[in-house]
């Protein structure tokens, strides 16, 4: 008998694992991948760590979850600076005096503005009504057309005109020539990729994968005095409101022996709305690798249906209201706990996952 079933090997399920380990409890890890880690799993190929679902770069300004994350892995220097190719035109992200000089020729922040201002204006948008008019009229019409609205179309699967305006109620633009994407104080990659800090996590608890807790419900719900549930929050109540909507992902990753260096930048984003993917990862740059081989990988997003990864919930009304639905029904599940991104239809960073997980450790142990 274990004292707790956690069903995902996720960040969240992963932290909550080591924290009652930690406390003497007793936990069973299972995941339906073949692997643990979640959507966080890096797979060394070529002697390069290969981020298999995506770029993930550590970012927080907590001192707290930068310690806590340091404790299983040393962390490198990265920055994340992505660069933006329009259509063969490179831009550096986010938006910043580097951009802005690019784009127009202006050298001052004030040059900048004004430029801004000015298109704004000419635009002529007061009550923006959706995404496209949004961003217009925070940052003028040659941002939106260049950088802006082919790669969210492409990552959305549909028109901006069409797309609420929340989506993008800020964007970061700078008016320095800093091209460092966030702005947390704590920022790197672990050396020698995220696998090393799950495996810490994880060691001291039972794991299983390739096992599906849908597949027999029934008898793991039996192992346990309680559950730590990750998994997506309406498949767990059996659809009863209804069916939570998300965006997918598909990716085409290629090793290049022929390359050592094939775009010189770890991230490169496609944002026009011809070229079909939104970017090129080449997972070498995250740990200044210097093989004489290269591994490159293209994300194309898709529609999502069931029995597809869910990788974006959809946090439009309709989905909203119904997840509401499902909220309360998780919280009247005495022996249930709920948590991560799919359990709580949520988008979290990696930091604000240790952070919910950490918090959940609390109220469940109260220490």
């Amino acid at each position: 008998m274990y004292d707790y079933l956690i069903v995902g090997a996720g960040l969240f399920g992963a932290v909550f694992a080591y924290e009652a380990t930690e406390r003497g409890k007793k936990c069973l890890v299972i995941d339906k991948r073949n692997h643990i880690g979640g959507n966080v799993y890096t797979e060394e190929v070529e002697g390069i760590q290969v981020h298999k679902y995506g770029a993930h770069i550590f970012h927080t300004n907590s001192k707290a979850i930068w310690d806590y994350v340091n404790r299983f892995a040393e962390f490198n220097r990265y920055t994340n600076s992505p660069i933006a190719n329009y259509k063969g035109e490179i831009y550096n992200l986010p938006f910043n005096m580097n951009t802005f000089n690019k784009l127009w020729g202006v050298a001052t922040p004030d040059e900048a503005k004004q430029k801004i201002d000015e298109q704004r204006k000419a635009a002529g948008i007061t009550e923006p009504g959706n995404l496209e008019e949004q961003a217009i009229s925070l940052v003028g019409t040659d941002i939106y057309e260049k950088l802006i609205k082919g790669y969210t179309e492409k990552q959305w699967g549909r028109s901006a005109k069409e797309l609420p305006s929340f989506i993008i109620k800020r964007l970061p633009v700078r008016f320095t020539y800093d091209n460092n994407y966030f702005n947390d104080t704590y920022q790197g990659i672990p050396i020698g990729g995220y696998q090393a800090i799950i495996q810490k996590m994880l060691e001291d608890a039972d794991v299983k994968l390739n096992a599906d807790f849908f597949h027999d419900r029934g008898a793991y719900e039996k192992l346990a005095k309680k559950i730590v549930y990750t998994g997506m929050i309406d498949q767990y109540f059996e659809y009863a409101y209804g069916v939570l909507e998300y965006r997918s992902l598909r990716f085409e990753t290629a090793v290049l022996g022929d390359t050592a260096n094939y775009q010189g930048n770890a991230v490169v984003n496609y944002t026009d709305r011809e070229t079909p993917y939104t970017r090129i990862i080449e997972h070498k740059h995250f740990e200044f690798g210097t093989q004489d081989k290269t591994v490159i990988t293209r994300e194309y997003p898709t529609e999502w249906k069931p029995g597809d990864e869910p990788y974006y919930p959809i946090n439009d009304d309709k989905n909203n209201e119904i997840y509401r639905k499902y909220k309360a029904l998780a919280d009247a599940e005495a022996n249930v706990i709920f948590g991560g991104r799919l359990a709580t239809y949520k988008y979290y960073d990696m930091h604000q996952i240790i952070g919910a997980a950490l918090a959940a450790v609390d109220k469940e142990f109260g220490d």
